[in-house]
C-alpha cells in the first residue's frame, strides 16, 4: 500500500490521541510473565513485534518465526535457552537473517547454554536446546545493542545462582538497560548496577502482580515533529504518559524545546504546543547514543524546518530493520537535502527548499514511514509500503488523519 499525503494543516483536537503501549516495556513484561505467570499486564502494545512475541511465548511448536521482530529474536533466544528439555529452531525474515546475534549467543553459551547456528555463523536461524544454566558470570561488550544485555538480565532471576554481567567498554543505550532493571524491581527482583557490573539476584516465587504499560514515547515522537513543523499555538494531546517514565525516548520533551515545542503533563496525558518559531541559523547538535530510535524523526524535523543538525551516537542504526543512516541519507536527498553520514553520525545542512510529490521508500522499516509523514505539513509526498507501520504502531495512519493530515491510497 502506497499512501499519498497532501500538504495539510493541523486542526484543533477534540480529545487526546491514545498511543499504543510501549513495545519495549511490553516485550520485556511478556517475557517476565512467561517466567512468572503470576504477572498480569495492562495496556500491552498492539504492535506486530509484541504480537509475535506473545505468540512465540505461548507456542508449543519446535519452530518459531519472529518475522521482522528484532526485540523478539533477542529476548526469545535467551528465554528459550533456559527452557529445559525443549529443542527449538528460531528464525525470522531475510533481513533478520542478516542481523547479528553472535554476541548474545556467545554470552549465553558462556552461561552453559546450548545454541548453534543453522545457516551463517553469527546470524539466525538458531537451534536452541533448552537446559538448566548453572554458571552465573558473563562478560559482554557494552557498546552493542542494549537488547543483548536486557535479554540476559530478563532471565537472570530464574537462574539458580542469579547473574553477574560485566559490561566491557563504553555502555550504549543505558536508559533501556535501566528500564529492564526497573521492571525487574517492580516484580520484586533485587538488582544492582555499579560501574560496569550488573547483578541480578534469583527470585524463587512471586505473588500476584499487576503492571500497566506506559504508552510508547517513540511513537509520540512523530507528533512532536508535527507540532514542531506547525504554526505557533498549534496543540495536540496524547495519552497515556507519565513524567517519571522508564523509557529513554521520553527525552523528547527536553529535546523538542529546541524546536519551539512545550510539553505539559496533565494527569495521564501530555499536551504538545508550538510556542516559538525556530531561527533558521540554528544548528542542532545532539548525542543520541541513549535514544537512537528517535534519530530519524529528529533529522526529518530539522529538514522540514530548514535548519542544520549534527546527530551522533548512531552506530546501532546500521543493524536495525535497515541501515537507517543510509536510508535516511537517500530519502532526504530525494527531497532536496544535503546529508553526510559516517558509521555513527549524520550531518544535515540547512536548506529552504523541499521537493514535492516525492515517493519515500521505507525499506521494510516502520520508523522510516512514520518519521517522514510529518513533512505533509510542508509538501505533497508519497509513502511507499505504508503498511509497515504495523510493526510498532498499527493505528498510526488513522491517528495522523485525525490530526488533519489528508491522505489517500
Amino acid at each position: 500500500m502506497n499512501l499519498k499525503l497532501q500538504k495539510s494543516g493541523i486542526k484543533t483536537q477534540q480529545s487526546p490521541i491514545n498511543i499504543t503501549g510501549s513495545k519495549s516495556e511490553s516485550n520485556r513484561l511478556l517475557l517476565l510473565q512467561a517466567l512468572y505467570p503470576e504477572i498480569q499486564i495492562h495496556n500491552l502494545s498492539n504492535s506486530d513485534d509484541t504480537v509475535f512475541m506473545a505468540e512465540a511465548l505461548s507456542s508449543e511448536s519446535n519452530a518459531i518465526d519472529v518475522h521482522h521482530a528484532g526485540t523478539a529474536m533477542r529476548f526469545l533466544t535467551a528465554y528459550l535457552a533456559v527452557q529445559e528439555n525443549r529443542t527449538i529452531t528460531i528464525t525470522g525474515s531475510e533481513r533478520m537473517k542478516e542481523r547479528p546475534i553472535q554476541i548474545l549467543v556467545d554470552a549465553l553459551n558462556q552461561l552453559g547454554a546450548n545454541i548453534s547456528y543453522l545457516e551463517s555463523p553469527g546470524f539466525p536461524p538458531l537451534q536452541i536446546k533448552g537446559q538448566k544454566l548453572t554458571n552465573n558470570q558473563v562478560t559482554i561488550k557494552a557498546g552493542v545493542s542494549s537488547q543483548y544485555i536486557s535479554a540476559l538480565l530478563l532471565i537472570g532471576s530464574k537462574l539458580e545462582n542469579g547473574l553477574y554481567v560485566t559490561l566491557d567498554g563504553e555502555i550504549t543505550s543505558i536508559p533501556y538497560i535501566k528500564m529492564t532493571l526497573q521492571l525487574l524491581n517492580q516484580i520484586g527482583v533485587e538488582t544492582s548496577f555499579e560501574k560496569n557490573v550488573i547483578q541480578i539476584k534469583p527470585l524463587k516465587e512471586l505473588k500476584e502482580t499487576e503492571l500497566t504499560v506506559e504508552s510508547d514515547w517513540s511513537s509520540a515522537s512523530y507528533f512532536y515533529s508535527l507540532i514542531a513543523l506547525s504554526d505557533n499555538q498549534t496543540e495536540i494531546s496524547l495519552t497515556s504518559y507519565k513524567m517519571d517514565s522508564l523509557q529513554g525516548d521520553s527525552v523528547l520533551a527536553e529535546i523538542y524545546k529546541q524546536f519551539g515545542v512545550s510539553t505539559a503533563f496533565q494527569g495521564n496525558s501530555i499536551s504538545l504546543k508550538k510556542i516559538t518559531k525556530v531561527n533558521a541559523s540554528v544548528n542542532i547538535k545532539l548525542d543520541l547514543v541513549n535514544a537512537p530510535d528517535i534519530a530519524q524523526t529528529i533529522a526529518v524535523t530539522c529538514f522540514g524546518l530548514g535548519i542544520a543538525c549534527h546527530l551522533t551516537g548512531l552506530h546501532t542504526l546500521k543493524i536495525k530493520e535497515t541501515d537507517r543512516l543510509v536510508a535516511l541519507k537517500r530519502e532526504l536527498e530525494k527531497l532536496g537535502a544535503t546529508v553526510i553520514i559516517s558509521k555513527d553520525s549524520l550531518q544535515l545542512k540547512a536548506t529552504s527548499m523541499i521537493k514535492k510529490d516525492i515517493a519515500i521508500d521505507t525499506y521494510k522499516d516502520h520508523r522510516m514511514a512514520m518519521a517522514f509523514a510529518p513533512l505533509a505539513l510542508k509538501t505533497n509526498l508519497i509513502i511507499n509500503e505504508a503498511e509497515v507501520v504495523s510493526k510498532s504502531y498499527p493505528s498510526f495512519w488513522s491517528d495522523l488523519k485525525a490530526t488533519g493530515i489528508r491522505l489517500s491510497e
